[in-house]
């Protein structure tokens, strides 16, 4: 397939694919060339989490290993990343060298002997996160519902559930909103699966009775101790639905946290 032939329509319909297998994936997109190059701005090819272009096409051999990287590290540190490749003699002319990072840009040799310069962002596209809701009372009805507005994958399953490993890039936090039926039960799953944010609707005696049990029962005490207890940010919520709306806004806090740099607002 020539560079002709591939338009936006083959990587989106590739993108929502694997956007519904939950695999994290990048858009790597040129965005400025200089000299001779093969591919021109607006060239984009998408590329797994292992560096793999499968659609598109941004140059041949001589820009894949710098994409390749530069996608694995952005897998790596969770952010986007801009590349700029330049030939050997431009890099020693302005005192570069490869790998180095200057102002948030990435630069890398370009070994191709039309010796062009080319800058390309690659952007991350992660799984949706992941929210499992354990119970089936008001408040956990409500949050999976609102839940499911504000673009999180949302599983509602028995106590039982075998929970697959979080993969690469994905993000899952639990909640357990059994309020009085098998709340146990539901907490000692909950703790047996990886999650980056575990929570329980309750009060605070509720739980550290729940949490002596828990230890008895094995589960560490540094596990118990990581639970948010009550869960959700204290907004003054009473009816089910300011309830959910409390524990999305602290779902919402957490999973956004590690975005945040300095200077940035919200």
């Amino acid at each position: 397939m020539t560079p002709a032939e591939l338009t936006d329509a083959d990587i989106a319909e590739l993108a929502e694919d694997m956007r519904g297998r939950g695999e994290p994936f990048a858009i790597a997109t040129v965005i400025r060339t200089l000299g001779a190059t093969a591919a021109k701005p607006g060239a984009k090819a998408l590329v797994t989490a292992d560096g793999t272009i499968l659609q598109g096409w941004i140059g041949g051999g001589c820009v894949r290993g710098a994409i390749a990287q530069a996608t694995r590290r952005a897998m790596s540190e969770g952010t986007p990343q801009l590349i700029s490749l330049h030939p050997q003699d431009l890099l020693d002319e302005k005192g570069i060298a490869p790998g180095d990072d200057v102002e948030g840009v990435k630069f890398a040799r370009n070994g191709c002997p039309s010796k062009g310069s080319m800058d390309i962002f690659v952007e991350l596209i992660l799984p949706l996160p992941q929210l499992i809701i354990y119970g089936e009372a008001p408040v956990a009805q409500s949050l999976a519902r609102l839940a499911a507005q504000f673009q999180w994958s949302v599983v509602t399953g028995a106590v039982d559930r075998e929970m697959a490993p979080v993969s690469a890039g994905e993000t899952r936090m639990i909640v357990v909103a059994t309020q009085g039926k098998n709340d146990l039960a539901c907490l000692q799953a909950a703790l047996n699966a990886t999650a980056d944010f575990t929570a329980f609707v309750g009060s605070r005696k509720k739980f550290a009775a729940l949490s002596q049990k828990l230890i008895a029962a094995g589960v560490p005490a540094e596990a118990v101790a990581a639970v948010q207890a009550p869960a959700g940010l204290a907004i003054g919520a009473v009816t089910p639905d300011e309830i959910a709306l409390s524990i999305l806004a602290q779902l919402t806090e957490v999973r956004r946290r590690h975005q945040r740099t300095e200077g940035d607002h919200g």
